[in-house]
């Protein structure tokens, strides 16, 4: 009969839960608090049923009158299944919760902006209570939030100095230790202290061996200082741990397929995508899977690009480049006229044959070469590049050996001023295909100007529509958009690329884009 009543009272349950006000009823549970951290949680929960046996919708507990908790007892279920997913952390240590509604007033400053007082506040209590990991804590948070106010590096540093004071104190909890230092580790990267970084996460990673979130964290952090070995090796260990970890699996996709083992890289990528775990939705990974499935010949690729362009990481499915500026027109092919640099294009194509010669001048008279072009974007060739302007600055002592044609290019910043581009001259060997690629940024246009052309063999696709070299010419288009190039002449061939910036971006934004 009993039982029969609780069926009942299940079912009701579940209405009543679905209409209740649960942040209404968790303060009211606060009473309940058997654990001191000044909330009812699963632990208080725990407690307040004592030992409970659960078998679907019915909870019976040996504590409390059935029909009274019953409520809350289906509310510990809710509780229960979410608590993997979000569970507080636990940051007082048992002295602390004493001083609880001191952290919290300070707690109460720093998170309605009052960031001054904040500081001050924690400040008056790291001096009261020297030993309270939590109060450093607070003040470590607080000096990071006046940092980010005051855009002050002085003032981070601060913070992170606090940041790990605090995690070395004695009595520290397991959660604040965790959430102290990985928040070090983040101001770190973001400051661009990557080895400071690193190290932290080591740290972190010895302390929580067990805890996968934190190994991934630290494969991003090898990876950051090009150590792709030490990322490579610590993904492996998550994956032969917890091998449907998708944010692993990306990662370690993403490092077969930079060791050029393409077709190993594919199922990582495609399944650490198709996981939807944190962490995998990133344009990056549509990128390389896509351009991995190209390199095998895989019309699917095409798939996966869509699928970034939904997810909203590419402009289109052409147009696959991730740092750039939105409301920038968009059209793989310009005109000289379009792109409004008609002095540059004129001078360019007046003054080929000097461009030419310098650049001949500078071949290696043995191989016809310069140096390998090294994004690992050829199929098969060879294809050499001699570069005078990277990033909006002259590439070491180039132009000594091509002065006339520097000396042309000084009179457009629109070029030698590009942060996003190049300016380098381009020679190709017979037999040389490029796959399909895209550029990094649509900030800039890229012109190629013909100087050594043979008469057949030599084509650029960009998107759908193919086109070929002239000499004296000039070609531009949008290198954002997919483009492929093939050499299949009876000797090398050789262009000038001069890299402009968009001729929609503000002089404001030409000087405050960061350099690619």
């Amino acid at each position: 009969m009993v039982l029969a009543l609780l069926g009942v009272w299940s079912s009701v349950a579940v209405v009543w839960l679905d209409l209740v006000d649960y942040d209404n009823v968790i303060g009211k549970l606060s009473a309940y608090d058997a654990d001191g951290d000044g909330d009812f949680d699963v632990e208080d929960a725990k407690v307040l049923l004592g030992k409970c046996i659960f078998n679907n919708d019915l909870f019976v507990t040996s504590t409390l009158n059935v029909t009274l908790i019953h409520p809350i007892a289906h509310l510990y279920k809710v509780l229960f299944l979410v608590s993997a997913k979000k569970k507080k952390p636990k940051l007082l240590n048992k002295f602390e919760k004493t001083i609880k509604t001191e952290i919290d007033a300070a707690e109460k400053l720093r998170k309605k902006g009052k960031v001054e007082e904040a500081v001050r506040a924690f400040d008056t209590l790291v001096q009261q209570y020297p030993q309270s990991p939590r109060c450093r804590y607070g003040k470590a948070l607080a000096e990071d939030d006046l940092a980010e106010k005051m855009r002050s590096n002085d003032m981070l540093l601060k913070a992170l100095s606090t940041y790990k004071e605090a995690s070395a104190l004695p009595n520290a909890t397991p959660d604040l230790i965790k959430a102290t230092l990985k928040k070090r580790a983040e101001r770190q990267q973001f400051l661009g202290r990557q080895r400071g970084a690193l190290a932290t996460l080591q740290k972190l990673v010895q302390i929580f061996p067990e805890d996968m979130a934190l190994k991934n964290d630290l494969g991003v952090a090898h990876l950051l200082i090009g150590d792709n070995k030490s990322a490579k090796r610590v993904y492996e260990e998550v994956l032969a741990i917890a091998p449907s970890n998708g944010f692993a699996k990306v990662h370690y996709g993403f490092i077969l397929k930079s060791e050029n083992k393409i077709a190993e890289s594919i199922p990582f990528l495609r399944d650490g995508l198709e996981s939807g775990d944190p962490g995998t939705d990133d344009g990056r990974f549509y990128f390389h899977l896509g351009d991995a499935l190209q390199r095998m010949g895989d019309d699917s690729a095409y798939k996966w690009y869509e699928r970034g362009h939904q997810r909203g990481h590419f402009a289109s499915v052409w147009q696959r480049s991730l740092y750039n500026v939105d409301g920038l027109k968009a059209q793989p092919w310009w005109t000289p006229k379009d792109t409004g640099y008609m002095d540059l294009v004129k001078t360019l194509e007046r003054n080929w044959r000097t461009i030419r010669d310098e650049a001949l001048s500078v071949m290696d008279k043995t191989t016809g070469l310069f140096v390998p072009e090294e994004e690992n974007l050829r199929e098969k060739g060879e294809w050499g590049q001699f570069t005078l302007w990277q990033q909006g600055k002259k590439a070491g002592e180039s132009c000594r050996s091509v002065p006339k044609t520097c000396g042309l290019l000084e009179h457009y910043p629109e070029a030698t001023g590009c942060k996003r581009g190049q300016i380098k001259f381009s020679v190709m060997q017979p037999g040389t295909h490029v796959w399909p690629h895209t550029g990094p940024t649509n900030c800039r246009l890229r012109m190629h100007l013909g100087l050594v052309i043979p008469k057949t063999g030599c084509k650029i696709r960009c998107t759908n529509d193919t086109r070929a070299w002239e000499e004296g010419k000039v070609l531009v288009f949008d290198d954002s958009f997919e483009h492929e190039v093939w050499q299949d002449a009876d000797s090398y061939r050789l262009i000038f690329i001069v890299d402009v910036w968009h001729p929609e971006l503000t002089q404001y934004q030409r000087q405050t884009l960061s350099p690619i």
